[in-house]
């Protein structure tokens, strides 16, 4: 393990980031980022960051030795925190993990900005779902929102909770271009995981309980084998036509179905945007629904820029997707 101060680097070997701040949040990230690396064959890099009071940036108030103290506590903190993990029995059960080549890169000020400058370059970052500054009432906190919202890569937000054998990826789609980034995304995931992969799109069905549609044009709706069908041809289209997933539809709405099905799983992975998104919107409701409520962890595939295929960890695994 090696520390560092510096800003990242776009180019180079796959790349992990991952932030940690003492909660056990964050050591569950910790630990996912590992064995996430490991599967990967990717370096890991370890962010931590220390306040900065807004008097220490007047010259004449500014005490380096301080801030230099204070850099080193936390350096040796979150070094500590890595050699623990690595020990951890989940880690050191994937063949690998415990070895993963980590830096620690620790960066002084608000930590979401950080993690997200950190990320330009990476193939995921991955976050708690809550850090040691969370507010009691809520179940999602202000670093992994931001993130979500503005990382340049994947996002993993680690929620706690075990995951019952045998391990599946669940997937939400709804045949859009950011949908087809998760699928492809998914698909990877779990053949790193060695897991089922479950393709899950929700559907409105016909409902006409009022007279006023005889006047009025009903609302969109389909049967469950029309969603089926289009469900199917959409994972056909993505990741080919022998592709092994398993494809459910469900009533109702989107980020509830997928909450519901990632019960239990080891992964749910999202698009930051549905095919509905509002203009100007960066995280789709769907994605933020599931960031805050899933109970595994979530992973949100932004979309790649036009006429940029994915690279890294993102690339096709074995051609198939």
């Amino acid at each position: 393990m090696t520390t560092q101060q510096g800003t990242s680097d776009p180019a180079g070997p796959a790349r992990v980031v991952v932030g940690v701040d003492g909660s056990p949040g964050a050591r569950a990230a910790l630990a996912w980022a590992l064995a996430a690396a490991a599967r990967a064959g990717a370096s890991l890099e370890v962010v931590s960051a220390f306040p900065v009071d807004s008097y220490w940036t007047d010259p004449y108030l500014l005490d380096s030795r301080r801030l230099d103290a204070i850099r080193a506590d936390t350096e040796e903190r979150a070094g500590g925190l890595v050699a623990e993990v690595r020990h951890d029995p989940a880690v050191t059960a994937l063949p690998g993990a415990a070895d993963v080549p980590a830096d620690v890169v620790v960066v002084a000020g608000a930590p979401p900005e950080h993690l997200v400058d950190r990320a330009e370059g990476a193939d995921l970052l991955v976050v708690g779902s809550r850090g040691r500054g969370g507010v009691r009432s809520t179940v999602l906190g202000s670093v992994a929102l931001h993130c979500v919202t503005h990382a340049p890569c994947p996002v993993v937000v680690v929620h706690p909770g075990a995951v019952s054998p045998p391990p599946r990826v669940v997937v939400g789609v709804d045949d859009s271009s950011t949908s087809r980034a998760a699928l492809a995304r998914a698909a990877q995931e779990a053949g790193r995981l060695g897991a089922r992969l479950e393709v899950v799109a929700s559907y409105r069905p016909e409902a006409y309980w009022s007279d006023l549609y005889a006047i009025t044009a009903p609302p969109t709706s389909e049967s469950e084998e029309q969603a089926r069908t289009r469900v199917s041809a959409f994972v056909a289209a993505v990741l080919g036509t022998s592709a092994d997933a398993d494809v459910r539809v469900v009533p109702g709405s989107p980020g509830e179905a997928l909450v519901q099905q990632a019960d239990g799983a080891a992964l749910l992975v999202v698009g930051s945007r549905s095919r509905s998104r509002v203009a100007g919107m960066v995280l789709g409701s769907v994605a933020l629904h599931c960031a805050v409520h899933a109970p595994c962890p979530v992973m949100v595939v932004h979309p790649e820029p036009a006429g940029q295929a994915p690279a890294g960890m993102a690339a096709a695994v074995d051609g198939s997707v």
